[in-house]
């Protein structure tokens, strides 16, 4: 049994309603453009975390490997000063998995560094890398620390108490109000911060998306709050804005009619299977693994396809996915997946 129901769903209720979902031309984001935009600001927020005084924003080399898509995963910013990789990525909700996927980019890095440097990795010379530090800067909406430390160890099946493969991930929750004295350190993070905070304050007084974030941008040309980026690129601003806010949205619809249709399947396997054994704990228990296992399929699944869907551009075929059950099988086979 399929819910039927969800693919005109997802057409009514998101895509009509969030026309910015998919904006082909935008792909950069806020924080990543700040930051490339400025690099002063750059050596300022490096300085605040690392408790260096670097003065020379010219040695800062930024080296972010551009259109690099692995699983769908893009890193934001990458940068070499004084014999350090530096990889930031600014997250928007909470992903325990920050610590793979950085794992995945310094690879990216590391063989870039290593093609430029025309070095011999089988040879006997050893080749000498750039340290890395990996930080995440987080704005999502749940409650989160004021700082916490991510390990690639956590993910491990035989956890062990000296793993031989570690990489730490340096979790810092920028969402306005908090690590007041990073902020204080650091205008430019500060700026960004409230800037966000302003456009969050109206989405949650019932203020259209398009209307918060252009009062936002006002407000804050108004007070000279990263009134140098705002001035010159508002637009830009805007359109990353809009897609990034609708992005965000548009995931956590996807996990809601995808757990519908996993509920659904799951529902009917577990009757199924209980009508077999004839027994009530039979029936309970396969209800139980059905539901579980048919919810995370089918959420796992189609958010695969997306992910896949959007790496490439095609936003209208994310629409016909939603729709069309067949051609949903068709895409699944075209990128590898499974039903």
């Amino acid at each position: 049994m399929k819910v039927k129901h969800f693919r005109g769903l997802v057409n009514r209720e998101f895509y009509t309603r969030n026309r910015f979902f998919v904006n082909r031309k935008v792909k950069d984001r806020l924080f990543r453009f700040i930051f490339e935009q400025d690099r002063e600001a750059l050596l300022q927020l490096y300085n605040t975390l690392s408790g260096t005084d670097y003065q020379d924003a010219s040695q800062l080399k930024i080296v972010t490997i551009q259109n690099i898509v692995y699983m769908s995963m893009k890193n934001d910013l990458a940068f070499v000063i004084a014999g350090v990789l530096n990889l930031y990525e600014h997250q928007s909700s909470f992903n325990p998995n920050m610590p793979v996927r950085f794992f995945i980019y310094l690879g990216q890095e590391f063989q870039m560094m290593i093609g430029m440097q025309k070095a011999d990795i089988y040879g006997r010379k050893l080749i000498k890398l750039p340290t890395p530090r990996c930080v995440v800067f987080y704005n999502g909406d749940t409650d989160e620390p004021e700082e916490r430390i991510l390990r690639l160890s956590d993910a491990y099946e035989q956890p062990e108490e000296t793993p031989q493969v570690e990489l730490t991930v340096r979790m810092i929750n920028i969402n306005f109000g908090h690590n007041r004295e990073l902020m204080e350190k650091c205008r430019k993070l500060w700026e960004y911060a409230y800037f966000v905070d302003q456009i969050n304050q109206r989405l949650k007084a019932g203020v259209g998306m398009k209307l918060a974030v252009n009062q936002a941008v006002d407000h804050c040309i108004d007070r000279d709050i990263l009134g140098d980026i705002l001035r010159q690129n508002k637009m830009e601003v805007v359109g990353m804005l809009l897609t990034e806010f609708n992005e965000r949205k548009y995931k956590k619809f996807l996990k809601k009619i995808s757990r519908e249709e996993g509920y659904a399947d799951g529902h009917e396997e577990g009757r199924e299977e209980g009508l077999r054994a004839g027994r009530e704990e039979g029936l309970r228990a396969g209800r139980e693994e059905g539901l579980r296992a048919g919810r995370e399929e089918g959420e796992a699944l189609f958010a695969r396809l997306v992910s896949c869907l959007i790496a490439d551009n095609r936003a209208d075929d994310i629409k016909l996915a939603a729709d069309d059950e067949d051609a949903r099988r068709r895409f699944y086979q075209e990128y590898g997946l499974t039903d």
